[in-house]
């Protein structure tokens, strides 16, 4: 399956943060993080002090607006359903597009399986962090200790 999602970016994205693949849910709405039990944008926002955005118009604002650019690592894989344990066959996303247009200083994975394939096509002298995953199948994180451990990203907005 190839992901149908094009990446949110300007010129004045300062970090990149990337996910796996997009989930069912995602992938139906046509936009990032769309099941509505991930926490990604109740994270993210907290983060940014800002209200949770609803629509896709709003989510794409929000993120530009505070210099934050969004995609994920794999361009191509075999998924079943949205389990990032299904993926089989990855191939990852081409970032230099974005990279070249834009002053990503910092990468940011969100979740272990982004985080490992990221390792794998790290770019050169561009420093990346994990973060915990946002998804609703990472219980043992809650929402206050996500936005705990996502506001690091603040240090480089």
């Amino acid at each position: 399956m190839k992901h149908e999602i094009a990446p949110v970016y300007d010129g004045k994205s300062k970090i990149l943060i990337l996910g796996s693949f997009p989930s069912e849910a995602s992938r139906k709405q046509g936009f990032f993080y769309g099941h509505p039990n991930n926490r990604f944008w109740r994270v993210l926002s907290a983060v940014l002090e800002e209200p949770v955005p609803q629509t896709v118009p709003e989510k794409r604002e929000m993120l530009l607006k505070n210099g934050v650019a969004l995609w994920d690592v794999i361009g191509s894989c075999e998924v079943t359903g949205s389990a990032d344990s299904s993926i089989r066959d990855a191939s990852p996303n081409d970032l230099s597009r974005i990279l070249s247009d834009s002053d990503v200083r910092a990468v940011y994975l969100n979740g272990r399986l982004a985080y490992r394939l990221y390792e794998k096509y790290a770019v050169p002298g561009l420093p990346y962090f994990y973060l915990p995953s946002t998804s609703p199948a990472n219980a043992a994180y809650s929402l206050d200790r996500l936005v705990a451990e996502w506001s690091v990203i603040r240090c480089m907005l």
